[in-house]
């Protein structure tokens, strides 16, 4: 979204008992967060680097959370279905996930057990579903749960299960290929030369179908993207709120994604990101102290801004508290129903579509909310500084239009559509011109499409109602704004 204030592991502290972990249970210990600010760039102007957005996805899980010591079955499969039966359960998912979510990927897991055996033959129709439906199909590799030791747990059957994989799917430009999920039990350099092993012994996978996962959990790509190696591939990457219970600040979370990324996010996907869909939190309002909304509002914000695309963590999974989707029916007639509007809302704004939901605009100096003064709906009303309430007046949406609007209908809008330094900031009925375009930039500051011009605090004042106005940017903290 704007620099506005606004599960998993490595690189992280160990998680505490108290937090419920549905989608890991034995979890190593994890290093600090580096926890830097750094503010987004805003949706106004595209980022230079942007180049994976095409991936609007979902991951689709087994209730095991996908490790298994036997075949590895998404909800609402199950090893006894035909191929048409799975085709058919398939298609019913995934129109639920285009329908519910505007999604066009899904990410689905694969192990030995599930393509070296009689399930594979199945298994296949969800993969050959997801495709003629137009969706892209990452598949992904995860090691079985007896090990969840972050290595291949067997070397020969692995290979002969991507054998298989690729002899079948190699030339259909919907699959990709992640040759591990989370190798956290290599070291750098020994999991880049598994990487790289993968690439030599399928050389007729072209690199642009093939996702390298980032270190450790997938939590950090430079070391990777750094890798001549993997040239042209893909790079995915995880990042999950619980991984640091304690952070509540919304640029601590943006500059931790932003530091796991560093300048590889043309290459990287987020493929695993997801927060509580059942709880009733509202990833749309206010943060509040709390880790998950700081979390899922600077990574949708984060992703939007740098032009990633992302694959949520789960689209579908019966029993977890993350899942997107609650699935209904038996037999082939499935459907899926939203558990979270404000979480769809923002996974959509991660994708780069939609609103992302009206959220409080604060004040870096004062820690006070752009207002409209007693909650007024008259055009003309010049905009102010006032504690942060939560209520309508202060709820603002930034649209794909590049508008700040508030109430539904009412415009954050440069009097008169004049260009000079002073000119009051008001509240005036959306029109679409270019004195009501804002560009969110990296820095925190807020400029006007039409004069360049930054959002001001008049005076640098701090109290209830001081008012708003454009001014030449000075760099000044009174022209810094937050999501809070």
């Amino acid at each position: 979204m704007f620099a506005l204030t606004s599960r998993h592991r490595g690189g992280i502290p160990a998680y505490p008992e108290a937090i419920p972990l549905p989608r890991r249970s034995a979890l190593a210990a994890l290093s600090t967060l580096a926890l830097t600010a750094g503010l987004l760039l805003g949706s106004g102007a595209p980022p230079a680097t942007a180049a994976t957005n095409q991936f609007h996805g979902v991951n689709w899980a087994d209730p095991r959370d996908n490790f298994a010591d036997d075949a590895v079955v998404p909800s609402g499969l199950s090893t006894s279905d035909s191929y048409a039966t799975v085709t058919a359960k398939a298609n019913a998912i995934l129109s639920g996930f285009q329908a519910n979510l505007g999604a066009n990927t899904v990410r689905l897991p694969v192990n030995p057990f599930s393509v070296n055996g009689p399930f594979w033959a199945s298994y296949t129709g969800a993969i050959d579903a997801a495709a003629a439906k137009g969706f892209n199909v990452i598949l992904s590799y995860w090691e079985g749960n007896a090990h969840r030791d972050g290595m291949v747990d067997d070397l020969n059957t692995y290979w002969a299960m991507w054998r298989t994989i690729t002899g079948k799917y190699a030339g259909n430009s919907r699959v990709y290929f992640e040759p591990m999920n989370e190798p956290f039990g290599y070291s750098a350099s020994a999991w880049a030369n598994l990487a790289a092993q993968w690439l030599s012994t399928f050389p007729a996978v072209p690199r642009a179908r093939i996702f390298v996962s980032g270190t450790g959990f997938n939590d950090n790509v430079t070391s990777v993207c750094a890798d001549s190696r993997f040239t042209g591939t893909f790079l995915s990457l995880h990042h999950y709120g619980f991984w640091n219970t304690s952070q509540t600040s919304y640029a601590g979370w943006a500059g931790d994604l932003r530091n796991r990324i560093g300048s590889c996010a043309a290459r990287t996907v987020v493929d695993e990101w997801g927060a509580p869909m059942t709880t009733g939190l509202n990833y749309n309002g206010p943060i509040s102290n709390n880790y998950f909304i700081a979390y899922i509002q600077a990574d949708t914000d984060t992703i939007r801004a740098l032009g990633m695309g992302s694959v949520y963590w789960p689209g579908l999974r019966n029993g977890d508290t993350y899942s997107m989707e609650t699935l209904h029916g038996s037999g082939t007639a499935l459907s899926l129903t939203n558990n979270s509007s404000s979480g769809v809302s923002r996974l959509q704004w991660a994708w780069g579509v939609g609103s992302g939901g009206p959220a409080v605009v604060r004040g870096t100096a004062s820690g006070r909310c752009l207002d409209v003064p007693r909650a007024t709906t008259t055009n003309g009303t010049q905009l102010d500084l006032w504690d942060c309430n939560g209520g309508a007046n202060q709820s603002w949406t930034l649209t794909p239009a590049r508008t700040l609007t508030v109430y539904g209908n009412k415009c954050l809008d440069v009097a008169g559509a004049n260009t000079a330094p002073g000119t009051k900031v008001e509240l005036w009925e959306c029109t679409g011109d270019a004195n009501q375009q804002w560009v969110v930039n990296a820095n925190g500051t807020i400029t006007s499409v039409q004069s360049g011009l930054c959002l001001d605090a008049v005076g640098a004042g701090t109290g209830n109602g001081t008012l708003i106005a454009m001014w030449t940017c000075t760099g000044g903290s009174n022209q810094k704004w937050t999501r809070s």
